[in-house]
Formats: structure tokens, sequence, C-alpha cells
């Protein structure tokens, strides 16, 4: 029985992608203003990214070590995206 506590419940993971999808499918529908939406959009797709990352690829049973090795990349582009950020506004 405790070989089970380690298991992540795939359906209900997948339950969750499943609803956040069609959420943001749904609010490809709505009209008026296009930054919420996108926001929002943003928000979904970090959400399901965590999901997937943390219960199908099992980076919630390993050590430490493995979310800084995780980490560090998303850290460089995130760096890279702000150093860039005025090249790609302002077109100099």
């Amino acid at each position: 029985m405790a070989a089970h506590a380690n298991r992540p419940n795939y359906l209900a993971i997948w339950i969750w992608l499943l609803g956040l999808t069609l959420f943001g499918v749904g609010l490809s529908f709505v009209f008026g203003a296009r930054t919420p939406v996108v926001v929002v959009f943003f928000l979904i797709a970090g959400a399901k990214a965590l999901l997937v990352a943390l219960h199908y690829m099992h980076l919630k049973f390993e050590p430490r070590l493995i979310y800084a090795i995780a980490i560090v990349p998303v850290l460089f582009v995130l760096g890279l995206i702000l150093a860039l950020f005025p090249d790609f506004v302002f077109h100099r």
C-alpha cells in the first residue's frame, strides 16, 4: 500500500489538463480586451507545464537538486528575454 503513496493520480492530472485546455479554447472566443486574455493564456500554459513537470515527469518525488537543474535554464531564458526586450519593443 505504501508504494501507491508516491504514484500520481494520472487520470486526475489528465482531467485537469483537459479542463485547462478547454477553458483556454473557450477563452479564445471572448471578445473585447485582448491583453487580459493573453495573460490568462500564459497563466494556463504555466499551470499546465507545472502539472506535467511535477506529475508526469515525476519531479514532485525527486530530490531538490533536480529542481535546481530544471530551474537554472528557465532563469537563463528569462534573463535573455529581459535583456532583449528593449530591442524587440523599440526595434533598435
